[in-house]
C-alpha cells in the first residue's frame, strides 16, 4: 500500500552473525516534530549519500509514512531547527530465511533494534519471529525513534 508503513519491532542484543547482510550504512536523523513525526535523515552507504524528508502518523503495526528525496543543501539548512543533535545508527540489513528483510540498527552506541517490513497485516500477523529476535515492541508508543528523540533513554 502507498504511503502506508506496515511493520513489527523487536529488540535484539547484537547485530545477527548468521544472517545474509544486504545492505550497511550509518545513519544521522532528527526530528523537526514528533507530533506528527517529521524526521530528516542523512545515509551514508560504501555508494554515497542520501537524503529523506518523511512524515509519519501515530500507529503502533500500521501507520501513515510518505517519504521524499531531500538535497543535501536542504538537510543542511533544517539541521538547525532540530534543537539537539541527529541520533546516530549503524543500520544493517538482513536477509531472513522466508525471504523478509531484517532492518537492524545500534542507536547512537546504546541498544540495538530490529524491523520487519511487510505489505500486508496478513503478511505481518503470519510472521513467525526467529528465536533471536528479543521483546516484540511493536505496539509499545514508548518503543519509537520519535519518543527516543525526545528522552533519549533506553526505550526497555
Amino acid at each position: 500500500m502507498d504511503n502506508v508503513e506496515i511493520e513489527r519491532k523487536f529488540l535484539i542484543d547484537k547485530f545477527p552473525d548468521t544472517l545474509p547482510l544486504l545492505e550497511s550504512a550509518e545513519v544521522w536523523q532528527g526530528y523537526i516534530s514528533t507530533e506528527p513525526v517529521v524526521r530528516i535523515r542523512k545515509k551514508v552507504t560504501k555508494s554515497g549519500e542520501s537524503y529523506r524528508l518523511c512524515f509519519k502518523g501515530a500507529g503502533g503495526l500500521v501507520r501513515t509514512e510518505v517519504e521524499m528525496p531531500l538535497a543535501a543543501e536542504k538537510y543542511a539548512a533544517l539541521l538547525p531547527l532540530l534543537g539537539a543533535p541527529p541520533v546516530h545508527k549503524v543500520f544493517r540489513v538482513y536477509a531472513l530465511p522466508g525471504g523478509e528483510r531484517l532492518e537492524c540498527s545500534l542507536v547512537d552506541g546504546q541498544y540495538y533494534y530490529a524491523e520487519v517490513e511487510f505489505s500486508t497485516v496478513d503478511a505481518a500477523n503470519a510472521f513467525s519471529p526467529p528465536a533471536f529476535l528479543g521483546a516484540e515492541k511493536t505496539n509499545d508508543p514508548a518503543f519509537t525513534m520519535s519518543h527516543y528523540w525526545q528522552t533519549r533513554k533506553f526505550p526497555v
